[in-house]
């Protein structure tokens, strides 16, 4: 099985029985480690692409909370404002459907805020197991080449 990981293509089918000072067991161990990590950081990647995929989503839903917000304000107080429940227009106090709309945007700032710290500590996580990727990687190459030791 080969795992391509920039900037090195790791391969453990072509190991040698001894390398360096490091059983090819061990080697392989490291590989395995390498692999496990290189997992962990595709699931954080997935989980922060589909958090993206939320704020854009509720991003769409303020934007057209706001527009029926500034409608609304236009609106004269004897208006009649009506409300889509399933296939039925509701008839709906203006008061009613203002505070109601203000609510819906309170939430959805509130979601977007609390996805933005969420895709900021994914963010942070997606780093760190980078670097640990990156010193891995660095640890096998060195190994590789007969220079380090387990």
């Amino acid at each position: 099985m080969c795992l391509k990981l920039k900037p090195l293509v790791f391969c453990n089918c072509h190991q040698t029985k001894k390398v360096g000072n490091m059983s090819s067991s061990n080697l392989r161990d490291l590989q395995r480690d390498l692999e496990n990590k290189a997992n962990d950081l595709s699931k954080i990647q997935k989980e922060i692409a589909k958090n993206h995929q939320m704020r854009k989503k509720y991003t769409i839903q303020l934007g057209e909370n706001e527009l029926v917000l500034k409608e609304l304000d236009l609106l004269r107080e004897d208006a009649n404002v009506y409300k889509l429940i399933g296939p039925v227009l509701v008839k709906q106090d203006l008061a009613e459907a203002n505070a109601n709309v203000r609510k819906r945007i309170e939430y959805i700032s509130a979601e977007l805020k609390r996805l933005d710290a969420t895709v900021q500590d994914l963010e942070e996580k997606q780093n760190s197991k980078k670097d640990t990727i990156l010193k891995l990687q660095q640890r096998i190459q060195s190994v590789q080449s007969g220079k380090g030791k387990a």
